[in-house]
């Protein structure tokens, strides 16, 4: 089921009103701020803070879930479509990459697939670059295709005496690992992996109830 284009192009913005709010906070705060943050008892449970939230759902936030479970039922992606900011701005990056989806219009034979299993139902067969923030760059179209090389997450259009410069699934899943272990060993070798305090606040966890954990 998909909503009318009246009701759907109004509910998309919703995310990126939420990444706003969120990107509006990140910018505002200050690194000084960030910092004392990190170390913070806050900062330190607020995972554990986070289950305890869903472990103990209050009235407005169980209607709030069940609410999104039914939309799910009935509208494909319903979260990731219209509420999830963390995908607006897998669009947003998207759509600044010099990597895009291309289709060899030569070589395609407009099974419709890729569009049929696009989780943002984009119309990718009908476009030869698909340019646009709902995409995220999932790839899913790319593994839909029948024909080898049809559609590509590459620098330039593919062309069928000319291979373009691509990237698989697995080479893009082995490049974010690499980056986000980089990233990790970076920290650790920096000595900013853990916080400083975490060992000495464990254990008061263990000995305290939820409702008496550190807010600030």
């Amino acid at each position: 089921m998909c909503p009318s284009p009246l009701l759907d192009i109004p509910l998309r913005g919703v995310k990126y009103l939420l990444l706003s709010f969120f990107l509006y906070i990140a910018l505002l705060m200050p690194a000084q701020a960030i910092h004392y943050f990190m170390l913070s008892p806050y900062s330190v449970v607020m995972d554990v803070k986070m289950l305890d939230f869903f472990r103990h759902m209050g009235t407005a936030t169980l209607i709030s879930v069940i609410v999104l479970l039914i939309a799910s039922l009935f509208i494909r992606h319903a979260w990731c479509r219209y509420l999830c900011p963390y995908g607006a701005l897998m669009g947003v990056v998207s759509l600044l990459s010099p990597f895009k989806i291309r289709r060899n219009a030569e070589s395609c034979i407009d099974c419709g697939k890729c569009a049929k299993n696009c989780p943002s139902r984009i119309p990718v067969d009908k476009l030869i670059q698909v340019r646009t923030v709902e995409c995220t760059g999932c790839m899913t179209c790319v593994e839909s295709c029948p024909v080898a090389s049809t559609l590509t997450f590459s620098l330039q259009k593919p062309a069928a005496n000319k291979k373009a410069f691509a990237l698989s699934g697995w080479l893009m899943t082995l490049l974010i690992l690499g980056i986000m272990f980089a990233v990790i060993g970076y920290a650790m070798y920096a000595g900013v992996w853990q916080s400083p305090g975490t060992g000495g606040i464990v254990p008061t966890l263990n000995s305290t109830s939820a409702n008496d954990w550190p807010l600030n």
